[in-house]
């Protein structure tokens, strides 16, 4: 049964996520350090013990083919639907080069450069995930990254044809039957048989995502993206099947997920946690769901909606529901927001178009979901005449000469005073 907490309670929540990313950074920092220092020996050694790699090659090649060709009509139709739906919001998210005049003599603007390459991490341990192909691998199509590599430990045949159906040739991509830490650690350090990127994305279980907290600054990443999490701010008429239905989405995920709800009514209190149980009597997934609903997630009883909405804040949601537009205004940190009693989270995680990776562990306190702006440098520029530089030049020098740095100085009076 899931705990129905008071929301002087709910604050305890917060720090459970810390303390689990902490435990799993131990973990994985040995394998990190392996593969950093024996590279393909260690990658090997570890894709064998943990991801039962055995006479099958690290690279896929022709599997991606003969994938494709066995896909179901249906499978590709919701390929097509749902891979038109995320390219157009990503072409939407792209920064745009534009120059203007700034002054006379002076011309500003910006250059959008994409990356030379990227990794994208495609959970298949419990799950094989598809989608989360298309979520990683799109934007950064649509940004123009020439190489793509693919991470995934136990491709199913809907991944390999879902790579397929993106072009994922080995003239640009590369696809490894790698996964764990052992897959970011090769990705960010290069082994003889694994490139090296410069940006690692997407979800993972808690030790991929510890992995990635700590080579960031090594590699680029997205952000921490796993285990998944969900918080509902219900209205007091919401539908208990509609809000538990959504709870178990995410459950059934991971043991380590986690799944919230705020309400101002304990009668729906009561009602969602008996829906909970009624629904979790049929799920398939249900031993994954319950560990998660049981040690993680919990419905918490608020006295107001401002209440909620300032505990959401603070716990910065990957996934944050809403039951209208009425509190819009007042979210400051989630990583996508689901409006209104149809605006279900499974529609985000596959097909309405914005990205499923998210960030979570309060990392969406800094930003929102993955971009195709994640795949692209904004790059400044700069254009001044003699004219434009006079008029700068009192302003530059006295800032120069206040911090000591003559030569900056020196370097516009040269100019302006032939």
């Amino acid at each position: 049964m899931i705990r129905i907490i008071d929301i002087s309670e709910a604050y305890e929540l917060l720090k459970r996520r810390g303390v689990r990313l902490a435990q799993a950074e131990k973990v994985v920092g040995p394998i990190l350090d392996a593969v950093r220092k024996r590279g393909d020996a260690a990658l090997y050694q570890y894709c064998k013990k943990l991801d039962g790699l055995g006479r099958q090659s690290l690279f896929v090649t022709t599997e991606i083919e003969t994938s494709y060709d066995g896909l179901s009509k249906e499978f590709l139709e919701a390929l097509k639907t749902a891979a038109a739906n995320i390219r157009r919001f990503a072409k939407e998210q792209l920064p745009k080069q534009r120059f203007f005049q700034a002054a006379p003599g002076m011309r500003l603007g910006q250059m959008v450069r994409p990356l030379h390459s990227m990794a994208a991490y495609v959970p298949a341990g419990r799950y094989p995930l598809p989608s989360t192909l298309l979520m990683t691998v799109i934007p950064a199509q649509a940004a123009g990254v020439p190489y793509i590599s693919v991470a995934c430990p136990k491709p199913s045949a809907e991944i390999l044809g879902a790579a397929r159906f993106l072009g994922l040739d080995q003239t640009s991509a590369r696809f490894f039957r790698m996964g764990g830490a052992h897959a970011i650690a090769a990705f960010a350090f290069g082994t003889a048989s694994v490139p090296r990127v410069e940006r690692i994305v997407g979800p993972g279980n808690i030790y991929t995502t510890a992995a990635k907290k700590l080579l960031a600054g090594e590699v680029g990443i997205d952000f921490i993206a796993g285990p998944t999490e969900i918080l509902i701010i219900a209205a007091d008429a919401a539908e208990p099947r509609h809000a538990a239905a959504d709870m178990l989405a995410q459950a059934e995920h991971d043991a380590d997920a986690a799944a919230i709800l705020l309400t101002r009514s304990r009668r729906l209190a009561d009602r969602v946690s008996k829906e909970l149980e009624k629904q979790l009597r049929t799920l398939p997934t249900a031993a994954t769901a319950r560990s998660a609903i049981q040690k993680n997630s919990a419905i918490v009883v608020v006295r107001s909606f401002e209440d909620a909405v300032a505990f959401s804040n603070q716990y910065a949601p990957e996934h944050l529901s809403i039951p209208d537009h009425s509190l819009l205004d007042q979210i400051q940190n989630a990583g996508s927001v689901f409006v209104g009693p149809f605006s279900t989270e499974a529609a985000g995680d596959y097909a309405s178009g914005p990205n499923h990776v998210l960030p979570t562990a309060g990392a969406a306190r800094l930003r929102g979901g993955l971009s195709a702006a994640d795949f692209v440098k904004v790059i400044s520029v700069q254009e001044l005449n003699l004219s434009a530089l006079k008029r700068l030049e009192a302003a530059v020098t006295t800032l120069a000469r206040a911090e000591g740095l003559e030569a900056h100085a020196r370097s516009v009076e040269v100019r302006t005073r032939g």
